[in-house]
């Protein structure tokens, strides 16, 4: 089956980043802004809040729809990456020809370069899922929000050899106004779910293919684990839900920016 949006210019850019060395340019914005007058919390120094974009805007709406059409989904991946759990996620992945979005938290990324590079080199795409996941981050100040948000962008980029997040997702979905719009001014659509097959709490393989089985017609954009433990359940669910949906008639898409 085919697959939607592995192709075309971000194709182009990720493979004229995958020869880029060093992200010099990124890092040093990134160390101006982070200078910048207002602490997060603890006293956490922040990029100010109306800090210069590095690239054009996107939209600060939850991205649902999918790039594949109607009857797509988009298979998302939180927490990583992990050595032992992303190699398992992507290898899966491979063998049924599916793209997928990976929401990576930044110091995983920075610990695990060879591990994003391989998640660009296949055409997945990278999401910023913050440096702490702290899923209270909607309760603290907008200074800790940015420096969750622009931090793990940049150990992102860095350890994929400069490719950027495309999109951003809160942990537990902890979003607000200011980090949504903060996000979109940095290239990175927020990025939200339909389906939460529940495998972080390891209910069992039967139990999280049960769940998007039966929620799968809540919308296309389906939330996995391969780090934050045993994701061996994942693995195995990826294994049987992935053919299931083709036969459905799903076809595989990127969340839309």
């Amino acid at each position: 089956m085919a697959l939607r949006g592995g192709r075309g210019w971000y194709g182009r850019m990720v493979a004229a980043a995958l020869g880029v060395t060093a992200v010099a340019a990124a890092t040093s914005v990134w160390t101006a802004q982070a200078g910048q007058p207002g602490g997060g919390s603890g006293g956490t120094a922040a990029p100010a809040r109306h800090a210069a974009p590095r690239t054009a805007a996107v939209s600060a709406e939850i991205a649902h729809a999918s790039d594949g059409g109607a009857h797509a989904v988009n298979i998302t991946i939180d927490d990583g990456p992990d050595p032992v759990w992303t190699p398992q996620v992507l290898q899966v992945l491979r063998e049924n020809g599916v793209k997928a979005t990976f929401c990576m938290i930044g110091p995983e990324a920075q610990a695990h370069p060879e591990l994003v590079r391989q998640v660009v080199a296949a055409g997945h795409r990278l999401c910023d899922h913050t440096v702490s996941h702290d899923t209270t981050m909607d309760k603290k100040s907008e200074a800790y929000q940015a420096q969750q948000i622009l931090e793990a962008e940049r150990q992102i980029t860095q350890a994929s050899g400069g490719v950027r997040p495309l999109y951003y997702r809160a942990p537990g979905g902890a979003f607000t106004p200011y980090s949504r719009h903060l996000a979109a001014s940095h290239g990175m659509r927020p990025l939200g779910w339909n389906v939460d097959s529940k495998d972080f709490e390891r209910p069992g393989t039967a139990a999280i293919v049960a769940t998007v089985q039966r929620e799968s017609v809540n919308g296309p954009t389906i939330l996995f684990h391969d780090a934050g433990g045993d994701r061996s359940q994942t693995v195995a669910a990826l294994r049987t839900l992935l053919p299931w949906l083709k036969q459905q008639g799903y076809s595989f898409g990127f969340p839309v920016r």
